[in-house]
């Protein structure tokens, strides 16, 4: 199972089907259930959030508290031999959560199931009821409920696949980097020679697109000296050889490229909550969208997650919704009308 920000599903069962990890059985809220693929790497889809190995699917789930034993006895009922930890492992966390009200909260399901796991396992189980933090290199168990049907799922990597271990350099406002990785998948980068990000923060988005444009010079540019020290910071963490990355202090107002100089623009404009508009972006995105519109090739094309209406100056290919940090934008998929 492949959790994933909502709105992106069926791009990350898009990547499941074309990496031939998998065969795609269902799609759920947040979930893309598949079949894998034997020896198939899981841990390299980089669209989804986490991916887990269902153990147990627990159909009757209700809103009040007779659910949590109906949770426990799904977890004391797992054939431990199916589910034995790796050598050195001592401890078992279980992480939880729900869509719609209930009776009961994601630490009563934790500790709940997570008792039942640890017990036939001989492992410590660590709860986060008191916000304590377990341990690293504790087996991770997740917990989903959807309607009435709750998933038992093991976790096969050591952390959930969003947390990318090139990133360790930060900014206000940084890109989730599944949501970075969607925005490169849907830009049609594999015949891309240059691809720009004029407002490129921690460099999530040129980072994620490396993958996918194995040839292609990426060139971020940001107003922010210390966004454009930590997108180098981490470009040089992910830099695979022959991977040309460039990065510079410049204004999304006047983007230092030739017009027509871009094939694909990757684009998180910044929208006042995090991170303010600045220098010639502070009266309004306007001048961002002209830059974009001006450097983009003929046949270019830009992938921007919108927060507001769609820019005039483009011509929509694609359109999809998803959920952030609360709001509903929009990544757009853009091609300059001339």
């Amino acid at each position: 199972m492949a959790r994933s920000v909502r709105g992106i599903e069926a791009l990350v069962a898009a990547e499941i089907r074309g990496s031939g990890l998998g065969v795609v059985r269902e799609t759920r809220h947040r979930e893309v259930w598949f079949e894998a693929t034997p020896g198939a790497d899981l841990l390299s889809l980089r669209t989804a959030d986490d991916v887990l190995l269902a153990a147990a699917v627990v159909d009757g789930v209700g809103h009040d508290r007779t659910a949590l034993r109906r949770l426990a006895r799904a977890a004391r009922d797992l054939d431990a031999r199916l589910i034995a930890p790796a050598d050195g492992v001592r401890g078992l966390e279980v992480s939880a959560s729900f869509v719609g009200r209930r009776t009961y909260t994601r630490f009563d399901i934790e500790d709940a199931v997570g008792a039942e796991l640890a017990r036939p396992l001989r492992l410590t189980y660590h709860s986060r009821r008191q916000g304590g933090r377990p341990p690293h290199g504790s087996m991770a168990w997740r917990v989903t409920i959807e309607g009435d049907r709750a998933v038992i799922a093991l976790r096969p990597g050591d952390r959930p696949l969003h947390r990318r271990p090139y990133k360790t350099a930060s900014v206000r406002g940084t890109l989730h980097p599944p949501l970075a990785a969607a925005m490169a998948r849907l830009a049609r980068l594999d015949q891309a020679r240059t691809v720009v990000d004029p407002c490129c923060g921690a460099g999530t988005t040129l980072i994620e697109a490396g993958p996918f444009a194995a040839d292609a010079r990426l060139a971020g540019f940001d107003h922010d000296p210390a966004a454009v020290a930590a997108a180098a910071a981490n470009a040089r963490a992910a830099e695979s050889p022959g991977r040309r990355f460039a990065w510079a202090v410049a204004d999304g107002g006047r983007v230092p490229v030739a017009d027509g100089g871009a094939d694909r623009v990757l684009v998180n404009p910044p929208w006042g909550r995090q991170v303010p508009p600045r220098g010639l972006l502070a009266g309004g995105l306007r001048p961002l969208w002209r830059e974009v519109r001006r450097v983009l090739a003929d046949d270019g094309l830009a992938v921007a997650l919108v927060h507001e209406a769609i820019p005039r100056g483009f011509a929509v290919e694609d359109v999809v919704e998803v959920s952030l940090s609360g709001q509903h934008p929009l990544i757009a998929v853009l091609r300059p009308v001339r």
